[in-house]
């Protein structure tokens, strides 16, 4: 088996910097929220900007909700 080598990413490279520091687990949660906050926001920024893109209005988000309970 033939192992392909990949120049590591700039979030890797960063993320190998912490293991060197020994950070308490309060700190650890902390930022595994604020990447989790980050990414959310990313998402819904995306979607929001699809949203707009198509025109898509909340009667049109009640209608398709109706239509799939009837």
């Amino acid at each position: 088996m033939t192992a392909i080598s990949k120049p590591l990413s700039n979030i890797q490279m960063e993320l190998l910097k912490l293991y060197s520091m020994n950070i308490d687990d309060k700190d650890l949660l902390h930022f595994k929220n604020y990447l989790a906050q980050f990414f959310m926001q990313k998402a819904i920024d995306e979607a929001d900007k699809v949203w707009d893109e198509k025109g898509y209005s909340n009667e049109l988000m009640d209608e398709w909700v109706n239509e799939e309970q009837q």
